[in-house]
């Protein structure tokens, strides 16, 4: 389908503009760990600065199990039936970290949950258990199967995904032809897309209203009868459920991880980034804010082929026009490699400043301050009205 967007003949600019399948589907399962923390931090108004303990622990369960290092897996364990139990450790560490955090409030929870991610992050990093060389993560190496998604035990129902062991597909319904690229991204996409749903489907039950009113009082919540204690920790053991599931996804995905890029304090920067951007209390606003944050940095970032900014420029500018002379001996190529090269990141941090200053609600937060109120409710309203 991407292949097609490409032959089209604004195949240039589609190639410039839009992020490539593997960025989406790094957008989707970080997508995902943004809209967990979205969950307790956007809806309960306790900001989880530690959620990265979360997404650490589903992404090192799935390589330890697929490595044999966890007693009673083996290393060819359904991939589905690990998301879920990995799931269900971070739901029992969300219980132990929780059942101390809540015990306080404000800037004092969000600095202790904080803690609790380090001193993980610092324990895994050392544990030579995972690995020969723990400080740069394990990688899967006893697993023969790919990691599938789809039905457990049916062949015919999964699909694997991964950047070289994943399956492609051809002639689907005759026609459509899907790379092992495109496969991750639409089997990623349904595993994150249900998993919304049911994070919707908990945010709009009787026990998601009392998680609304805890955000917005949590004292009146507490003299109408409510136990504010064990609504927050339920809440903070739904979000560290998906938080693992996409950790999961990540670990599948890559089929390997690190400390870095799992347990660090900076990978719950990231979501909280992406919930800025996107809108705090949408749920999925984190995924449309890490999408707007990667298309952006890979239409700024440098690259040697394809894709973003330079390259284009490069290609069409032509030798003549970037040789030319700006100012002062500076050429048109020297200033594009100057303030255009590599300096991405400094570009999304003043995106980021001017959508905390302009654009308080996030990019879906706003749109539906516009429409006045959830958008599929919105647009449905004026299909049915109009058909009335």
């Amino acid at each position: 389908m991407y292949s097609v967007l490409l032959g089209s003949p604004l195949g240039a600019e589609m190639e410039t503009l839009l992020p490539r399948v593997e960025t989406m589907v790094v957008v989707f399962y970080f997508g995902l760990f943004a809209m967990s923390f979205d969950f307790i931090s956007g809806y309960t108004g306790y900001l989880s600065f530690g959620h990265a303990a979360f997404y650490g622990a589903g992404a090192y369960f799935v390589v330890l199990a697929s490595n044999g290092k966890v007693p009673a897996l083996g290393p060819n364990t359904s991939f589905v039936a690990l998301l879920v139990l990995a799931g269900l450790v971070a739901v029992v560490l969300a219980l132990l970290i929780g059942a101390v955090s809540f015990r306080l409030s404000g800037v004092y929870f969000a600095m202790i949950t904080l803690g609790f991610s380090q001193v993980l992050y610092v324990f895994v990093r050392d544990w030579d258990f995972v690995g020969s060389n723990p400080r740069d993560g394990p990688a899967v190496l006893e697993r023969t199967d790919p990691f599938s998604i789809g039905v457990p035990g049916v062949d015919s129902l999964n699909l694997a995904i991964g950047q070289l062991a994943g399956d492609s597909v051809e002639g689907f319904l005759g026609v459509l032809n899907f790379s092992t690229a495109e496969v991750s991204y639409y089997m990623v996409g349904l595993v994150v897309l249900v998993c919304y749903f049911v994070m919707q489907r908990i945010i709009h039950s009787p026990f998601g209203r009392v998680l609304i009113a805890i955000r917005e009082n949590e004292e009146r919540a507490e003299a109408v009868g409510y136990n504010t204690f064990w609504y927050k920790l339920g809440a903070f053991a739904v979000s560290a459920f998906f938080a693992a599931i996409a950790g999961g996804l990540f670990a599948g995905f890559q089929r390997s991880v690190s400390p870095e890029e799992t347990f660090y304090f900076l990978v719950t920067g990231d979501a909280l980034l992406a919930s800025i951007i996107g809108g705090f209390a949408t749920l999925a606003g984190p995924l449309y804010g890490w999408l707007f944050d990667e298309t952006i940095t890979e239409f700024l970032s440098k690259r040697g082929e394809g894709g973003g900014l330079l390259p284009y420029l490069r290609d069409h500018l032509g030798e003549g026009t970037l040789s030319i002379e700006i100012f002062n001996g500076l050429t048109v190529q020297e200033a594009i490699d100057t303030f255009l090269n590599g300096h991405a990141e400094l570009y999304i941090g003043v995106l980021f400043v001017l959508f905390v200053l302009f654009v308080p609600n996030g990019l879906l937060g706003t749109v539906r301050d516009r429409v006045g109120g959830p958008i599929g409710k919105a647009v449905a309203d004026r299909i049915w009205g109009e058909n009335r």
